[in-house]
């Protein structure tokens, strides 16, 4: 009888991990609006040449960062908010100004598309759509008839494949799996399950038997090592998105940054300080630090 292999370290940088994508390729982003998004992945990416990507998002500000970098040239979603702000103002701007395709879908339908890809199915059926604009607005999309007695018909969604997920969490191991603390998994893990490589950020590294201390319920260990091809730490990596336990969004800072999207000098000074080109993730908080310094 021979010994299992030792199970593979996943660490990576955000740099590595962008180094992994490619221009063209479809991207999923988890999270939901302006909760627990991986900002900081998203960071690295606009700091990359990589552009023209297909991206499959519950929007919020990793849209609105994309968009403003003329990186999406399809986004599939279901909204772009950023929750206290109702509509995310970088993509307000985008659609207004025709800058990519849009796929807007029901939430219901959104999910069905990464239940369908999870399990490796062409679509699933699903009511949500029927009898509204949806089908009107999205004429790709079909319908199916039930074999069954009740003959009723169907909304068959397709199921959203992608080549990269991006999600972030707040506790992970070297290993890839993955837990959130916080009251909702936001449909991470069928992000993670739907793609060909995913990649988790997190707000802290820990050994595999800390995520089970203490009596932790066994349901927030969401990500599982075999849906994961890396794993980085990073801390505050939702910023300014919500972490709830670790962090709550950060409002000032987001109304910050929805009042520069509103105007492209002031969206110039705002990327020049947060987010220039040749920056990393330790001086975006530095940068955040100081700001909020400069506010009190």
């Amino acid at each position: 009888m021979t010994d299992r292999p030792a199970a593979r370290d996943k660490t990576m940088t955000p740099e590595e991990v962008v180094a992994r994508l490619e221009s063209g390729m479809t991207i999923g982003i988890g999270g939901w609006g302006s909760r627990r998004k991986p900002m900081a992945l998203v960071r690295a990416l606009l700091r990359s040449p990589v552009t023209d990507l297909t991206v499959i998002s519950y929007g919020g500000p990793d849209i609105g960062l994309l968009a403003a970098g003329g990186r999406i040239a399809r986004l599939v979603t279901a909204f772009v908010t950023l929750d206290s702000i109702p509509l995310e103002p970088h993509y307000r701007a985008a659609r207004q100004r025709g800058a990519f395709a849009l796929t807007e879908i029901d939430e219901a339908m959104f999910m069905w598309g990464l239940h369908a890809a999870a399990n490796r199915l062409p679509f699933l059926p699903v009511r949500a759509g029927l009898g509204s604009d949806v089908m009107r607005v999205n004429p790709g999309l079909r319908t199916v008839t039930s074999p069954y007695e009740d003959g009723e018909e169907l909304v068959a969604m397709p199921a959203l494949r992608m080549d990269a997920a991006l999600v972030h969490l707040n506790r992970a191991d070297r290993l890839g799996n993955g837990q959130y603390l916080g009251p909702d998994p936001y449909f991470d893990d069928l992000f993670c399950e739907a793609a060909e490589t995913a990649y988790v950020s997190c707000e802290r590294l820990v050994e595999t038997a800390e995520l089970t201390k203490d009596g932790t319920a066994p349901q927030t260990l969401l990500v599982q090592r075999h849906s994961v091809t890396g794993v980085v730490e990073t801390p505050g990596g939702a910023h300014f998105t919500s972490c709830v336990p670790d962090h709550p969004r950060d409002e000032p800072f987001q109304k910050a940054y929805a009042a520069a999207a509103a105007d492209p000098a002031a969206w110039a000074e705002f990327s020049a300080r947060f987010l220039p080109p040749d920056g990393d993730e330790k001086s975006y908080r530095q940068a955040v630090r100081t700001w909020h310094e400069e506010q009190k």
